[in-house]
């Protein structure tokens, strides 16, 4: 089984970094392959909504989404991690997102999500409840911990210190380990859940 880290910090080896890597040391004690990318110092532009990847199946802007939607599609679970910006994620975490999101029509259902938020202090669960958002819209179960997910640092290293937080991300990696191992079991045996054909409705007609 494997994991795609998402690093949305531009800062290298940052609180972060710290946050992601007290779970990798659980993944790899559960014998779950973990790689992790670090895009938030890259520019990435926004979705254009110029629609061309309903046709192209990939992102019109050539870029690092595109390197990274094989990735997902071939993973079992997502982490997606962000420090935290006037309450929100850092945007180009988002713009990165919208388009992975958007662009790639593969199957989502049951990939096992997990959002992780680092604050010096307030805008832990804004930036946590937005980030889920991807994974609900996209029929991915969400990992949950002993807490919201998230740690608190400002100046590098400080995420070290705060020990319930680190406590938190390991409990996530193995909740989310957990899940993902239950999953491959259900679809062997049981398959994954019947879809209705999908209705879309517009609420002005």
């Amino acid at each position: 089984m494997n994991v795609l880290m998402i690093n949305g910090s531009p800062r290298v080896g940052g609180n972060t970094a710290i946050a992601l890597g007290e779970m990798e040391k659980i993944f790899a004690a559960e014998g779950i392959d973990v790689e992790t990318i670090q895009i938030g110092s890259q520019t990435i532009r926004g979705c254009a909504a110029c629609g061309s990847c309903f046709d192209k199946g990939r992102c019109a802007f050539d870029d690092i989404v595109n390197e990274i939607a094989p990735k997902f599609a071939a993973c079992d679970g997502l982490v997606i991690a962000s420090p935290v910006y006037y309450g929100s994620a850092n945007g180009t975490l988002v713009s990165f997102l919208d388009r992975l999101f958007y662009s790639t029509s593969f199957d989502k259902t049951m990939k096992v999500g997990a959002s992780v938020v680092i604050a010096r202090r307030g805008g832990l669960t804004a930036t946590f409840d937005e980030l889920n958002k991807y994974f609900t819209i996209s029929g991915m179960p969400v990992a949950s911990s002993q807490y919201w997910n998230g740690v608190h640092g400002r100046d590098r290293g400080e995420a070290a210190r705060d020990e319930e937080g680190l406590q938190t991300m390991r409990t996530l990696a193995r909740n989310m380990a957990f899940l993902m191992k239950s999953i491959a079991l259900g679809r062997e045996k049981y398959g994954l859940p019947e879809k209705e054909a999908f209705r879309m409705m517009n609420f002005i007609r």
